[in-house]
């Protein structure tokens, strides 16, 4: 399947889908120092996001989630790529800065956790 979406951060990332249909906050929901999800009660609670394509709707909380982005990234547990229906401020200066791809309206429906994902410029392969 392929599906097309709007670049927030360009760049090219391969890698298992870790999808999630409620929004991810960064700081507070995951540990930047091993990319686990630990916001209690969401639906990747206890899952690592370092290396994924990680799906969700959108951020949510506080604009220091940008840096928590930057700093996954310095501390190699960031995503691969991020995936979002809508890319709100805090996720997209965090993966502009984090030099990390990033594509935005798009079903992510479509997806599921452990999905093949190649995410290139505007252009998401699943299971291709």
């Amino acid at each position: 399947m392929i599906i097309k979406g709007r670049v927030i951060k360009e760049g090219e990332a391969e890698g298992e889908a870790l999808v999630s249909m409620e929004p991810i906050a960064f700081l507070g929901g995951i540990d930047p120092k091993t990319g686990i999800v630990i916001e209690r009660g969401h639906p990747l609670e206890g899952k690592s996001i370092k290396g994924k394509i990680l799906v969700f709707p959108h951020g949510k909380g506080s604009t220091v989630g940008t840096y928590i982005i930057y700093r996954m990234k310095k501390l190699n547990t960031a995503p691969a790529a991020i995936i979002n229906e809508y890319c709100e401020p805090i996720v997209a200066v965090g993966a502009i800065i984090a030099n990390i791809p990033c594509v935005d309206m798009v079903d992510i429906s479509k997806m599921k956790s452990g999905d093949f994902v190649r995410v290139k410029g505007d252009t998401i392969y699943v299971n291709e």
